[in-house]
């Protein structure tokens, strides 16, 4: 499969940005003058000075698309984990906390219930909730004007590592950050950060990169890890685009980069800094393509993240396992196993486990009754045999 890397155009205009309906970035982090590094001065980011700001790079160049068996893995894994809890949400709402026979008749074992009882410890702890309400705060922010409908919020619940009862639990335990509004539409409810927090307004990146260094500022240059699949090749004059790309200074996700031109290069690096950000939120470092799609088209960006997600495959890995597009940040994984050692993971994949433990069990289980039939049907051909030799030995006698 070929698709093209980079556009065969270069921009000569500079039109103003297209923003979305809803993209309204007055709360966003102000912008920060940058500091030297090393004795060199940095450009102001947020006034661009240099050509290659302001459009972008003629590359015509053309890739084939490499599967990742190992992030490929890391998808279906999951195959089954959500209809799991959903069905496993459904049992335990039930007052009987057992389906009722027209629907089925289903309960949970009692390890799946140990397992749900520690996952509720799990989201219930004072560390867990505060780890879950800057997770959510930071997903706001990335929105500028602070605010996003609950249902693009719900899209994200299960990868942010969010509660069923979020709205009713971290929403109402931690009112001096959330407030449900009303949206554009007055049908539809939108979940607010009350105030813009600027000790959040820091991205992973920002964060490595500074590891402890105060004179560090934000709007220095700082490169994506980039890890690609066995067999991925770049041409030289895309190395080197890329090379030249990684330079650019790179301006915080929770900075307003639409004033930019967005067909230069430091727009779509920008952009590429929201993707990143959004997917480092996760707690398993991946999520549905829709859902990216479905905010993307919310704020304003158009068609650029599917372009960044196209582009810069070292950076994101598209899978299209378990009937879906599902996005991974590469950097996040190590073959098919993930980094970050979150707990909620490791509930997740304890449901896993005993998920497939038991469909182990169900086959060992068809494997046995097959085979006691066939054994019973070997059984009554023998004992049919002796009978109807009975008989021909009783005739002969007789």
């Amino acid at each position: 499969m070929e698709m093209s890397l980079l556009p065969d155009w270069e921009s000569q205009t500079f039109p103003s940005p297209k923003l979305g309906p809803n993209a309204v970035f007055t709360n966003r982090s102000p912008p920060l003058q940058c500091k030297p590094i090393n004795g060199l001065p940095l450009q102001n980011t947020l006034k661009p000075q240099h050509h290659r700001l302001l459009r972008r790079t003629f590359i015509a160049a053309k890739i084939k698309w490499v599967r990742d068996p190992y992030l490929d893995e890391a998808v279906s894994k999951e195959k089954n984990l959500k209809p799991l809890l959903a069905l496993k949400t459904l049992i335990l709402s039930a007052p009987s906390k057992t389906l009722p026979a027209a629907v089925a008749a289903v309960r949970l074992t009692p390890q799946a219930i140990a397992l749900h009882n520690e996952e509720l410890a799990v989201h219930a702890s004072p560390e867990r909730l505060q780890e879950a309400a800057e997770r959510l705060a930071k997903l706001l922010m990335l929105a500028g004007a602070r605010r996003l409908p609950l249902r693009i919020v719900d899209c994200f619940r299960f990868d942010l590592g969010l509660p069923d009862n979020y709205i009713t639990g971290i929403c109402c335990d931690f009112p001096e950050y959330f407030q449900i509004s009303s949206g554009n539409d007055p049908e539809l409810l939108d979940l607010e950060l009350v105030s813009w927090r600027e000790n959040l307004a820091c991205s992973v990146l920002e964060k490595r990169a500074m590891n402890g260094n105060s004179d560090i500022r934000k709007g220095m240059r700082i490169a994506f890890p980039m890890f690609f699949s066995r067999g991925f090749d770049l041409q030289k004059k895309v190395k080197d685009w890329l090379d030249e790309w990684q330079n650019l200074p790179y301006i915080s996700p929770y900075e307003n980069g639409f004033h930019l031109n967005p067909n230069s290069d430091q727009a779509e690096k920008w952009a590429v800094a929201v993707l990143h950000e959004l997917l480092s939120l996760m707690v398993s470092k991946k999520t549905e393509r829709d859902n990216i799609f479905c905010l993307g088209e919310y704020l304003g960006f158009g068609s650029r993240f599917k372009k960044a997600l196209v582009r810069y495959a070292g950076i994101f890995y598209v899978s299209n396992k378990i009937k879906t597009h599902t996005v991974v940040l590469r950097e996040a994984y190590r073959k098919d196993f993930l980094l970050e050692n979150h707990p909620l993971m490791g509930m997740r994949h304890r449901y896993i486990h005993l998920m497939n433990k038991s469909e182990k069990m169900r086959y060992q289980n068809a494997d046995f009754l097959n085979k006691s039939k066939q054994d019973c049907k070997g059984d009554c051909k023998l004992e049919n045999q002796a009978v109807s030799c009975g008989r021909r030995v009783s005739g002969r006698t007789g």
